[in-house]
């Protein structure tokens, strides 16, 4: 291993959507936007700082941090070099949005590490350090954001244990979020979900996941639309969001293939195959929040191939 203590670099972030509305915990695909900025320089201190974050007041105690905890796990794996990290977030991706804040942050954070380790990990290894992170985060080991925010495109986690994910390749599709300035915590959204469905809901949904990947494989854009309904997850949690049905139904007016909640919430995404019918969506969506005095931003983005992105190096 080439050490070469003191050498910062900067790193991009992006964020994620998980889920995919009928793929709970299994399909999740990178964004262009919105994307966190995080400075990372290797130490030889032995342990990890974190600099106070001055927005959102994240834990700067590396063992409580999404960020903190995977780098400690390097560290204790590669002990004998005495390795160290120093950490800076700045933080675009809102905690609690259901855009992979806290993947955001994990993965940003190990794919920086491995970079200034002269890249000794494979992806698979990185996932399963930032999956660390997310049990900071959940109190469970969840990669459907962690492994497309690593891999770039659309990922499918077929296991976690063992870990098998599988790249999918991405159609060119639009991608229009709406996160309405709640915040619905994973770990509560988690906490609601039954812990017991029937067997004819669970082939419905079942059927859904083979066409969504199905439809993905042979860029079939009218079964991704047809695949995207959600008989589990999404009449539970739609609760905590506010006119969810609503933004749903005028999206798909608007020209939707289809959507759902983004993670766990609150954000909501749609799918469409047209730049402009992505930003009718926005409208919508807009307007929508805008009748209730609700503030939201909007993304219109599109699938980020590429992942989490080195950016600059001194």
């Amino acid at each position: 291993m080439s050490l070469k203590f003191g050498h910062k670099i900067e790193i991009h972030a992006p964020g994620t959507v998980a889920n995919l509305v009928c793929g709970f915990d299994i399909l999740g695909f990178c964004l262009h936007e919105p994307c966190d900025i995080m400075e990372l320089t290797l130490t030889d201190s032995g342990t990890v700082v974190i600099e106070p974050d001055p927005v959102y007041h994240l834990p700067t105690k590396p063992e409580d941090n999404v960020a903190g905890m995977p780098l400690l796990a390097i560290i204790e794996d590669h002990k004998e070099h005495k390795i160290g990290f120093h950490l800076k977030i700045t933080k675009n991706i809102k905690p609690g949005s259901g855009i992979g804040s806290s993947a955001a942050s994990a993965a940003g954070a190990v794919v920086g590490a491995n970079h200034l380790l002269g890249h000794i990990f494979s992806k698979e290894e990185l996932v399963q350090y930032a999956m660390l992170g997310e049990k900071v985060a959940t109190g469970v080991k969840h990669a459907d954001n962690i492994a497309p925010c690593i891999y770039g495109g659309i990922t499918l986690i077929r296991s976690i244990a063992p870990l098998d994910i599988i790249p999918l390749a991405s159609p060119e599709l639009y991608v229009t979020i709406v996160h309405p300035q709640i915040e619905v915590k994973t770990s509560d959204a988690r906490a609601i979900l039954k812990k017991q469905i029937e067997l004819k809901t669970a082939i419905k949904q079942w059927g859904n996941i083979a066409g969504l990947v199905a439809g993905i494989l042979q860029k079939d854009y009218q079964l991704i639309g047809r695949s995207l309904e959600d008989y589990i997850i999404e009449p539970v949690r739609s609760i905590l969001i506010p006119k969810f049905d609503e933004v749903k139904a005028k999206a798909k007016i608007a020209g939707a293939l289809g959507g759902g909640i983004s993670g766990s919430g609150p954000s909501i995404f749609m799918l469409s195959d047209h730049l402009e019918t992505a930003k009718k969506i926005e409208l919508s969506m807009q307007e929508i929040y805008d009748e209730i005095n609700l503030s939201r931003h909007t993304y219109v983005t599109t699938i980020n191939n590429e992942g989490v992105k080195i950016i600059s190096s001194e």
